[in-house]
């Protein structure tokens, strides 16, 4: 019978076991409440209950049935490769595309596409997230790694503990950012209220910096490049809304809405420490289209 193990890490304590499993696998609210009558989930090796709450390091086991699942389906959705060899990916995501399957989306993801164009990928992260190291959300454009194999996986996964993979990001927020540079240090956690987000807290929140230099003022908003110092869950979007300068196109953390394309965040700059030749790699991509216009729409200016 197959199973998936999942360990519970700061972000995500204090939650219901079933709404735990619901948002870090495939499976459907309705499985994991029959799966937990029939005793096939285990928290630390005891019979799980749907009003538990996780806390951490819990060791979750999920037995379930081959027909629970839903086959991984290849989907012919063009992608942006920058760089491909044996060993990585290099992808710049679309706006609007998620990154891996879940309830409500198993078939038109960037791991399906993944699938399409590759042979080989990674099985470190199960059956429904082969090749994915790291995330960006859905509206959210940019650069992603993919590893290929689990040896290369591994040690990108490292690196994102470690802090030696860096990530640079263009967004544009409400307002005028009156200082040219600053470093938010402001821990991160889900939000008590809402589950889906995540909130400035010192309840069971992760430490989250984020370094930020302004490329240009616009009329009510500032274009700013961005660098993760941390690597936390909606990380710039929570900490932009905390100073009052929420993204825009983010209305679900307070930014004017512009249309219907997601936020102005685009992650144009990914740098690793490759997994065969161990030597640093960087990438980058050019200026959005849709950032572009806004900034000269709006009386900004951009050197690429």
């Amino acid at each position: 019978m197959p199973k998936l193990d999942l360990f519970v890490d700061e972000e995500n304590i204090n939650m219901r076991l079933d709404a735990y499993i619901a948002e870090n696998s495939p499976l459907s609210r309705s499985n994991i409440q029959t799966l937990i009558k029939e005793e096939k989930i285990l928290v630390n090796g005891n019979k799980g209950k749907n009003s538990y709450k996780t806390k951490l390091n819990d060791a979750i086991t999920v037995e379930y049935e081959e027909a629970v699942m839903t086959d991984l389906k290849l989907a012919d959705i063009p992608l942006d490769i920058v760089y491909e060899d044996e060993d990585v990916i290099v992808v710049n995501k679309q706006k609007g595309l998620v990154v891996h399957p879940a309830p409500g989306n198993y078939d038109n993801t960037l791991v399906n596409a993944l699938l399409f164009n590759s042979k080989s990928l990674s099985e470190v992260n199960g059956y429904f997230r082969p090749g994915i190291v790291h995330r960006i959300d859905k509206d959210t454009s940019g650069l992603l790694v993919i590893a290929k194999n689990n040896e290369a996986h591994v040690k990108l996964s490292e690196q994102l503990k470690d802090k030696t993979c860096y990530r640079k990001y263009y967004c544009i927020v409400k307002g005028t950012i009156e200082n040219n540079e600053g470093i938010i240090d402001a821990p991160i956690g889900r939000n008590e209220k809402d589950r889906q987000k995540m909130a400035v807290t010192d309840k069971n929140s992760k430490e989250a910096k984020t370094e930020f230099k302004v490329l240009s003022r616009l009329s009510n908003a500032t274009f700013l490049d961005v660098n993760l110092l941390t690597g936390r869950t909606h990380q710039i979007r929570v900490h932009m809304s905390f100073i009052h300068h929420p993204v825009l196109n983010d209305p679900k953390y307070g930014g004017p809405y512009i249309d219907e394309t997601g936020q102005f965040l685009h992650a144009y700059s990914l740098s690793f420490i490759h997994p065969r030749t161990n030597e640093r790699v960087e990438f980058k991509t050019e200026i959005p289209k849709y950032m572009k216009d806004y900034i000269l729409e709006n009386g900004g200016y951009y050197e690429q």
